[in-house]
């Protein structure tokens, strides 16, 4: 009897270790917990091991950044939260002025700022996990997804690099017999709206580039209904809780809007909420330089994306017109003739303004929010001279 028994015991250890072994690491600790396994389309942190940065390197770069910052922020009582880092390693970081000022709340380290259309580069993100998963395509068209979507040549890439050639509902929201402004307005009664009001399209899909906010909404309800979960926790199971974006979340028509962080005018008036504030995908994440940090290391990291599909989110799709300025699959590029590139994205949402400037090169990101507006915030490109060849004038960034 013990001979059978232990028979039995011993087919089950080998099933059990079969069974552990066919999973990942990660989906192995899920299996011993009794939890479920990662998705498989999840951002996973680096895994890129890079030299420490030395010390003599780092005061340098201090001295210098640490001017810049004097001059276009703390001389002129600036609310900014900014973060300066190379390799993983933060160089200079500084937080100003007030996160409410009602209050007398100060901004810091962990003070979740509106990021605006930054929030672009991160929704863009989770549509490239889908895809890198073959979850969705970059050709998939919009009317797969969607019942009755008027315009047939819209696909996933012409949302991603704004060559869809769709309206900007901020134009056809505002008129009074298709929206009613005393109503918040969601994604879905966009997606709606586009559907039953017959709004034309601003030109024929893929001719020529258009930045739009409508693409990204329109990307934030793709997200949804693959994932099959509303876009704030599909974005926090995709991005922010592995990345361990411990202070950043999406706000939409569910956020209890005290969880917001005020913003205001140059004046200092505080910008009310209207009815276009609980609309997500373009804009509406708010997050911290230090988080913002994480994703930068998680995107340029060589476990981010297969790299077919990496190549084509850093190209520009956008030729029609002359200039150094394009766009890839949700991020904006600047090039040169002799070769290089500058990625990066800005924003703006009633006062809060943000940059994002990824040297990937150099593997270095420089990150400025404010939520009292001011242009300052667009200055950030002149201090990539810092760590690369990059056309720009440092000194007179700080000169004028």
């Amino acid at each position: 009897m013990n001979f059978f028994f232990n028979r039995i015991a011993f087919f089950l250890g080998i099933l059990i270790f079969l069974l552990i072994g066919s999973c990942n690491k990660k989906n192995k600790i899920a299996l011993l917990l009794n939890q479920k396994p990662a998705l498989v389309y999840a951002m996973f942190p680096a895994k890129d091991t890079l030299p420490r940065l030395s010390e003599t390197y780092i005061i340098s770069k201090q001295a210098q950044i640490d001017n810049f910052f004097v001059h276009h922020w703390k001389e002129n009582f600036e609310n900014v939260s900014f973060l300066v880092a190379q390799n993983g390693q933060i160089i200079y970081e500084k937080y100003e002025g007030f996160a409410d000022k009602e209050h007398n709340i100060l901004n810091a380290p962990e003070t979740p700022l509106h990021i605006a259309s930054v929030s672009k580069v991160l929704t863009a993100t989770a549509i490239l996990k889908l895809i890198d998963a073959k979850k969705i395509s970059l050709d998939d068209k919009l009317t797969t997804y969607f019942k009755g979507f008027p315009y047939p040549d819209v696909t996933i890439k012409t949302l991603l690099n704004h060559r869809s050639g769709i309206r900007k509902y901020s134009y056809f929201t505002d008129n009074k017999a298709i929206w009613d402004k005393s109503k918040t307005m969601t994604n879905k009664d966009i997606l709606n709206i586009i559907i039953t009001k017959n709004i034309p399209l601003e030109y024929k899909t893929d001719t020529h580039f258009s930045y739009c906010n409508t693409n990204y909404v329109l990307l934030a309800l793709v997200i949804e209904k693959i994932t099959g979960m509303k876009y704030r926790e599909a974005m926090k199971k995709i991005i922010f809780e592995p990345l361990e974006m411990k202070d950043t979340f999406v706000f939409d028509e569910e956020t209890p809007k005290d969880k917001a962080t005020p913003s205001y005018k140059e004046n200092y008036v505080k910008y009310p909420f209207d009815f276009l504030d609980a609309i997500y995908g373009d804009k509406n994440i708010y997050s911290t330089p230090r988080d913002l940090l994480k994703f930068d290391c998680a995107r340029n990291s060589s476990n981010f994306l297969s790299k077919d599909l990496l190549d084509k989110v850093f190209t520009g799709y956008s030729y029609e017109s002359k200039g150094i300025k394009n766009y890839g699959l949700g991020i904006r590029i600047r090039e040169w003739e002799t070769g290089q590139k500058l990625f990066y994205h800005n924003g703006w949402w009633h006062g809060n303004t943000s940059s994002y400037i990824t040297l990937r090169k150099e593997n270095a990101v420089i990150i400025a929010l404010s939520n009292k507006f001011t242009h300052k915030t667009y200055q950030l490109k002149n201090l990539s001279v810092l760590f690369g060849d990059y056309p720009f004038k440092f000194n007179d960034s700080i000169k004028e």
